[in-house]
């Protein structure tokens, strides 16, 4: 006698556990899209990498920057919707160096440890 309750107790709550599984519904979000930009900038060494891949990875939107030392191109992979090509830009002229034909920020560069500017070869 004891068990039918407790049968009909434990249906019971697979029923409404199943009704409430249903209802759920997954949303299958495509992952966002990524776009890559390569700059040629005035990085001359290992702390110039440093520096400009740190600083790139705190701009929003940038999933990945890599700076090829001897060729000096940066390659920053991000996120469209999150920054721009143009924000990136402006990020790397903050940081001291040049991007493309668009100077370094005066102030920035002037910070630049002696080894870092533009007047030492590639090394």
């Amino acid at each position: 006698m004891k068990f039918f309750p407790s049968f009909l107790l434990s249906c019971l709550l697979l029923i409404s556990g199943g009704a409430f599984a249903q209802t759920t519904t997954k949303v299958k979000t495509k992952g966002p899209a990524t776009e890559t930009l390569q700059l040629k900038t005035s990085a001359v060494c290992d702390m110039c990498k440093a520096r400009l891949e740190k600083a790139m990875a705190y701009e929003k939107g940038v999933q990945q920057a890599t700076l090829d030392v001897p060729s000096q191109m940066l390659t920053v992979t991000y996120r469209p919707d999150k920054t721009s090509a143009a924000a990136l830009t402006t990020a790397v002229q903050k940081t001291g160096y040049d991007a493309n034909d668009q100077l370094a920020d005066d102030k920035a560069y002037e910070r630049l440890p002696e080894c870092c500017k533009k007047t030492n070869a590639v090394h």
